[in-house]
């Protein structure tokens, strides 16, 4: 039988929420930064690099490394992996360093 963390620690959330990633439906726990909601969905990368569009994602998971930027809410390079999710998230895959739709 499978244990989550959560069942070993006894945790009862509260109810998950939606959150989008390039416009799909991702389940949210409260408490769940953007990274991990995605790593429960098994969404692994959400940003490509500005040479050879790599894919990249969480790598250190305390906000060092800037492997896990992305778009939330139309503002690019933030850390998903400190950025809590909320309700209603909008969380896109950021291509390069973030600002070519603004021209920068």
């Amino acid at each position: 039988m499978a244990r989550t963390p959560a069942d070993l620690a006894g945790a009862r959330p509260r109810p998950a929420f939606d959150i989008t990633f390039d416009g799909r439906a991702v389940a949210a726990l409260p408490g769940q930064t953007i990274a991990a909601a995605l790593w429960s969905a098994g969404i692994l990368a959400w940003r490509t690099t500005r040479d050879g569009a790599r894919p990249r994602g969480a790598f250190c998971g305390i906000g060092q490394c800037h492997d896990c930027l992305a778009t939330v809410n139309g503002t690019p390079n933030r850390r998903a992996c400190l950025l809590p999710a909320r309700p209603g998230d909008t969380v896109t895959t950021q291509k390069g360093h973030g600002h070519d739709v603004l021209g920068v």
